[in-house]
């Protein structure tokens, strides 16, 4: 598991179910300190499309799933529900 895909399971974890977390603060964890986190944003842009195609996560803008890293996003744990019928 990368430290980007750690960050982000580990924000999941403390937000709780059901919960979202944007992938900046993930970057955020991962960047060395005073360092610019958007620098580390290409690793988490990784992280969660590796993510995603695993499953462990799904995606979501203003309310509403989206199928791949587009623009704007935010992260939550994959559901049971979430998966396509």
């Amino acid at each position: 598991m990368s430290r980007a895909e750690q960050a982000i399971s580990q924000l999941l974890d403390d937000r709780g179910a059901g919960k979202t977390v944007c992938p900046s603060e993930a970057a955020r964890l991962i960047c060395p300190p005073r360092g610019d986190w958007r620098h580390c944003m290409s690793e988490v842009h990784e992280a969660v499309d590796s993510m995603v195609v695993a499953g462990q996560i799904s995606l979501s803008w203003q309310g509403q799933p989206v199928e791949r890293r587009r623009g704007p996003y935010r992260i939550a744990r994959r559901r049971p529900s979430d998966g396509k019928t």
